[in-house]
C-alpha cells in the first residue's frame, strides 16, 4: 500500500496481515483463509462480502480472537490479536441469548461479569436498551420477544461492553425479509448514533450496499480479497438509486466470476 493510499485510509484500528487459516479435517488440510490483507479504520463500516461458505465466519473469529492463525498475523491498535478482548465485541448470526434472563439481565451480563457496580451497569445498559428501540420491554424474556427484538438485544449487549470494534457475522441472515430490512435500517442509524469500528459480515449484496463505507469482496473458499470499493453514496440510501443499482450490478458480476 502506498503512503498515499494509507493517508486516505486512516489510522487503522484492525490489520490482517497475510493471514492464513487451515484447519485439520479427517481427510487432511483445509485451508480456510489464504494471504488475507484488511485494514479497518476507526468508526469505519467495513463490510466483508463474498459468496456462502467462503470463510467469511472464520475471519470474523480470527479477528475476534476465538481462533488463532496459521500464518500471518492480526493486529488491533498495532498490538497483536492473542485471544478475546472486551476490546471487540461480537454479534452473531445465531441468536445466543440467556433465556433465563431479561432483556435488562442479557443486555448488563458483561458489566455484571466485569464487577461493575448493579446502579452503573444497569444505567448503562438502560442506554443501550434505549437506542436498539427496546424500551418497556427490560423485564422481557427472549421467549417473548420477536425474532428482530432478539437481535436488538444481542446488539444492545455488544455496544453495553463500548468496544472498540463491532464484529458482526450475518446477524441479520435468519431473519424474514421486512424485518431484516428495518434491521439495516435500525443498524445505520445506530452506528450513526453510537459511532464504533464495525466489520459486518453479509452474503447479500443489497444489505452490503446499503450498510458500507467500504466493501471487501471475497474469493471463495480459500478466501482472500479480491476487489475493494469505496461506497461513497450518502446516507440514508436508496435501493433504486441509478449509483445503487450499478455497483449491484458489477460486484455481482465479479462475485460470480470467483465461483
Amino acid at each position: 500500500m502506498s503512503m498515499e493510499q494509507e493517508r486516505e485510509l486512516g489510522t487503522p484500528i484492525i490489520e490482517c496481515e497475510n493471514v492464513s487459516k487451515t484447519f485439520m479435517t479427517p481427510e487432511g488440510e483445509h485451508q480456510v483463509v489464504k494471504d488475507l490483507n484488511i485494514r479497518a479504520k476507526k468508526n469505519e463500516f467495513l463490510v466483508l462480502f463474498g459468496p456462502g461458505q467462503c470463510g467469511k465466519t472464520t475471519i470474523i473469529n480470527l479477528i475476534a480472537g476465538f481462533e488463532k492463525v496459521s500464518g500471518g498475523m492480526i493486529k488491533a491498535n498495532g498490538e497483536p490479536i492473542k485471544g478475546p478482548a472486551p476490546s471487540r465485541g461480537v454479534v452473531f448470526q445465531s441468536i445466543s441469548l440467556f433465556p433465563w434472563m431479561t432483556t435488562m439481565g442479557n443486555v448488563e451480563y458483561g458489566l455484571k461479569m466485569k464487577g461493575v457496580g448493579k446502579k452503573e451497569r444497569q444505567e448503562r445498559a438502560q442506554k443501550y436498551i434505549d437506542l436498539v428501540g427496546l424500551q418497556g420491554f427490560e423485564q422481557s424474556y427472549p421467549v417473548q420477544l420477536s425474532g428482530g427484538m432478539k437481535q436488538r438485544v444481542g446488539i444492545a449487549r455488544a455496544y453495553c461492553n463500548e468496544p472498540e470494534v463491532m464484529l458482526m457475522d450475518e446477524p441479520f441472515g435468519a431473519l424474514d425479509a421486512q424485518t431484516r430490512y428495518l434491521m439495516q435500517e435500525e443498524l445505520q442509524r445506530i452506528w450513526e448514533t453510537e459511532k464504533r469500528t464495525v466489520i459486518f459480515v453479509t452474503n447479500n449484496i443489497e444489505e452490503a450496499l446499503y450498510l458500507a463505507d467500504r466493501i471487501l469482496l471475497l474469493t471463495n473458499c480459500p478466501a482472500t480479497v479480491k476487489k475493494e470499493y469505496v461506497i461513497d453514496m450518502p446516507r440514508p440510501r436508496s435501493l433504486v438509486s441509478p449509483e445503487f443499482l450499478r455497483l449491484r450490478k458489477e460486484i455481482t458480476s465479479v462475485m460470480d466470476s470467483t465461483l
